[in-house]
């Protein structure tokens, strides 16, 4: 069985997920974006209080919000493996630029393991989670779906009543709402959103609520 656990975290309010098999302890970490050192010992507690094995570290995309907290995971829980969208690459080795464009300090962070591959599928424990491509917020942002599960993390693509901001570098509108329509709303209406931002949704009330996308 697949569980789930949610942190808001770092001054930009992003949305930071462990996902875990019950049966198995095995875990993933979404877009680690603990910034300080209190919200660091939330996830290590998290972890080991939980006795969970880290597996991966995923990004959805390498906006700095959501690669705070890569080089203090990957330090600390040696043995996970970091992915990164290949195509940001260099948007993510820009991340301590990036935050000091807003005042914030980062340490670079660390070399990526490998970048996902092109219809690639994770498993977690008994599940299935298969990488989509949902550019248009970043130029080569994932969204992680699990039919078994009922699952999909969305990254900054897709959000509750709302969509991903497309005027940072490697945004576009329309391939956004062209990604949104073809890659996540084919999904079963049930599957629960599980956004970079702000609370769950559900795919079907997006295509009937959300302002930007309406069918």
């Amino acid at each position: 069985m697949i569980e789930w656990k949610a942190f808001e975290f770092n001054p930009f309010s992003e949305n930071t997920y462990i996902v875990w098999d019950n049966d198995t302890r095995e875990a993933w970490i979404i877009d680690p974006g603990c910034y300080d050192s209190s919200e660091r010992k939330i996830v290590f507690d998290f972890l080991r209080n939980n006795s969970l094995d880290l597996k991966y570290i995923l990004n959805t995309h390498c906006h700095l919000d959501h690669i705070f907290g890569n080089r203090y995971i990957k330090e600390n829980f040696q043995n996970c493996i970091l992915i990164i969208p290949e195509r940001e690459l260099g948007l993510y080795e820009s991340g301590k630029s990036q935050a000091e464009m807003f005042g914030l300090e980062m340490a670079c962070p660390p070399e990526p393991d490998r970048f996902f591959l092109d219809d690639e599928v994770l498993n977690l424990g008994g599940a299935k989670f298969r990488i989509i491509s949902t550019p248009g917020h970043s130029e080569d942002g994932k969204s992680f779906y699990s039919e078994s599960a009922g699952i999909c993390f969305t990254g900054d693509a897709l959000f509750h009543e709302s969509i991903g901001r497309t005027d940072l570098p490697g945004g576009n509108l329309n391939v956004l709402i062209s990604t949104i329509k073809d890659k996540l709303f084919v999904l079963p209406d049930k599957t629960v959103i599980l956004a970079g931002h702000g609370q769950r949704s559900f795919i079907g009330h997006e295509k009937l609520n959300n302002p930007f996308l309406r069918l």
